[in-house]
């Protein structure tokens, strides 16, 4: 028996709208990130040519929606199919599961060329000559049971390899039932267990892992997206799990403690990336304590730098603010300006006001602060 090759991705989400990103006013981002998810198809194919491999197993999410437009569909079939070195194996997830999605499958299932195959029922399909692949579709968005559970008792020949494919998470913290068990590899004599649903790359075990999404969509996993490359030796064997890097855009939400006398400037300029800025989303947190004057150099800087990023969002909601005399007179050695800064540096140091209304204080505060410089130049 040759060994098996093929590539394992999920979550591609085509036709996300990127609706929680805020829209550059004289930019694309959205449309860019749109775009960029759609360029996987090329990508994974790519990474199947390198890897020498003829399938590429797609475990759910495909579609962002279940009611993707006529554009978004059309167009990615097309260009599954100008990829005719290979074969596409889709998964229901469930955001296009089949109840809600079934008009996606039942186009797909009568206009698709020979090179896609969408896996709408639990019957094993043979993957090559000595391998079966098992398909757990998602049948609706939630179906309150563990959709791998029927696997232990699928039959196959004996002496094939045994490839689960599937959609949800080995951890369910809502405990509705729906958790897929880490060992199910074990208990269905698996080969592997291609799984989708968590967007970042994550082995389970030796023989079951998520590849995550091949592109990167939301602040939390802090790399670029990569489908995995498999190779399974044989029956019984364990397979070789290779990473292949996929994702043109990195999302990093980092964090920035500041304390007391720090250039806050600079150390916001030492957390960002030498290069390829313009595809990098980046959410920086400052916490700890800076003065009044700190404050404003942090903005200044972020909002300097920012142009240079796909997006960048320097936040201090949660930086203390070190107040003193000399910030105030910044601000205005007497008159209006300096009776309101120095009432709202009383409040915001009075610790029998509410936290909420400290923190509304100090806020207010480094605003004036800011206005007064901005007049002053």
């Amino acid at each position: 028996m040759p060994a098996l090759r093929f590539i394992h991705s999920s979550d591609l989400h085509l036709g996300r709208r990127f609706l929680n990103i805020p829209e550059p006013p004289d930019g694309n981002l959205r449309g860019r990130l749109m775009e960029a998810r759609f360029d996987q198809i090329h990508h994974l194919a790519e990474a199947a040519r390198q890897h020498r491999a003829n399938h590429i197993l797609l475990a759910g999410d495909t579609f962002d929606s279940s009611t993707p437009s006529p554009q978004v569909l059309r167009q990615a079939l097309a260009a599954m199919r100008d990829e005719t070195d290979v074969t596409w194996w889709l998964l229901p997830g469930n955001h296009d599961n089949m109840r809600n999605a079934e008009p996606v499958w039942e186009t797909i299932r009568k206009d698709a060329p020979e090179n896609i195959q969408a896996l709408l029922d639990s019957e094993p399909v043979e993957l090559a000559p000595d391998a079966m692949l098992l398909p757990c579709p998602v049948p609706v968005r939630s179906s309150g049971r563990d959709l791998t559970e029927a696997l232990p008792r699928i039959e196959t020949p004996e002496g094939v390899l045994r490839i689960g494919l599937a959609h949800g998470g080995v951890v369910d913290f809502s405990e509705s039932g729906e958790q897929i068990p880490p060992d199910r590899d074990r208990t269905a004599a698996l080969d592997y267990l291609a799984l989708g649903d968590w967007h970042g790359r994550l082995g389970v075990s030796a023989r079951t892992h998520y590849s995550g999404s091949p592109e990167q969509d939301q602040f939390k996993h802090n790399r670029r997206g990569c489908c995995l490359a498999i190779t399974i030796p044989g029956r019984g064997l364990e397979p070789e799990v290779a990473e292949i890097e996929t994702g043109s855009f990195l999302w990093e939400d980092v964090g920035l403690a500041l304390h007391e006398g720090e250039d806050a400037a600079a150390a916001l300029e030492a957390l960002l990336p030498d290069s390829e800025r313009r595809n990098t989303l980046m959410r920086i947190k400052a916490t700890g304590w800076a003065s009044l004057s700190e404050h404003a150099a942090l903005r200044g800087a972020a909002e300097r730098h920012a142009p240079e990023f796909a997006f960048l969002d320097c936040q201090s909601d949660d930086l203390g603010t070190l107040h003193s005399v000399s910030d105030l007179d910044e601000i205005d050695h007497a008159g209006a300006m300096r009776l309101a800064a120095d009432q709202l540096m009383a409040e915001a140091a009075d610790m029998a006001l509410s936290e909420e209304d400290r923190t509304i204080a100090a806020a207010a505060l480094n605003r004036l602060y800011a206005y007064a410089k901005e007049t002053s130049k």
